[in-house]
């Protein structure tokens, strides 16, 4: 008696697994995403960058006096460390500005991750609060000549005064420093106010750029506000 096998049908579906193109893989964007992961520009050792962070919603303003106290703490641990250095920086409501010295794009890469992080654990330890800081990756620019590194000097050091002025509250500054940016250790205003001699948070400038090249466009005025004719 011949007897017929049947084929016994098997459920042969890939496994799940993490990854993948499907509908909703991936890392999510920020609650407001400004900087595409596009390559970043070229960089030589002898180029400064204007570094932005941006905080999410809820987190609270780093202008508080404990917070830049903390934070300054932060950077002196490693204000000269050979690869990577922290030349000025000024903190602002939801985001931070830094002009920075970096040895190469690996190192100013691995910079930025540091130093967000060090703001991130600032942050949390002054508010006493969790969870994530930074709103989406760095915004970085890379200056290439005495004027962009001029700009970007006085445009970090004197954005308080700028936010100020658009809100229609621009009030004269002379003779004040922003007390939450490093402008106390600066040397290159034109008329310098006396301030406290207290310890940098900040690294030297290594680079002629950043050193000595800038100020062949002009010495930054305290009654400047960026991007304005004011």
């Amino acid at each position: 008696m011949r007897r017929h096998s049947t084929q016994i049908p098997f459920d042969l579906q890939p496994p799940a697994h993490w990854g993948g193109r499907r509908d909703g893989a991936g890392r999510k964007p920020g609650s407001r995403r400004r900087d595409p992961h596009a390559p970043r520009a070229p960089l030589a050792s002898f180029h400064p960058c204007h570094v932005t962070l941006r905080l999410r919603r809820d987190v609270p303003s780093l202008r508080s006096a404990r917070f830049v106290r903390e934070f300054e703490r932060s950077l002196r641990s490693v204000r000269e460390r050979s690869r990577f250095r922290v030349v000025h920086y000024a903190l602002l409501a939801d985001h931070a500005h830094f002009v920075v010295e970096a040895s190469s794009a690996r190192d100013l890469s691995c910079g930025m991750k540091s130093l967000g992080s060090r703001l991130s654990r600032a942050v949390n330890r002054v508010f006493h609060r969790v969870g994530a800081v930074l709103d989406d990756r760095a915004h970085v620019r890379v200056l290439r000549t005495p004027t962009e590194v001029r700009r970007a000097i006085a445009y970090v050091l004197l954005n308080a005064w700028r936010h100020l002025a658009k809100l229609g509250r621009w009030v004269d500054p002379r003779g004040r420093i922003d007390p939450a940016s490093s402008g106390r250790w600066f040397d290159g205003w034109q008329h310098r106010p006396a301030t406290a001699g207290d310890d940098p948070a900040v690294a030297r400038p290594r680079s002629w750029l950043l050193g000595i090249g800038w100020r062949r466009a002009g010495l930054v005025g305290l009654v400047e506000i960026p991007g304005s004719k004011r």
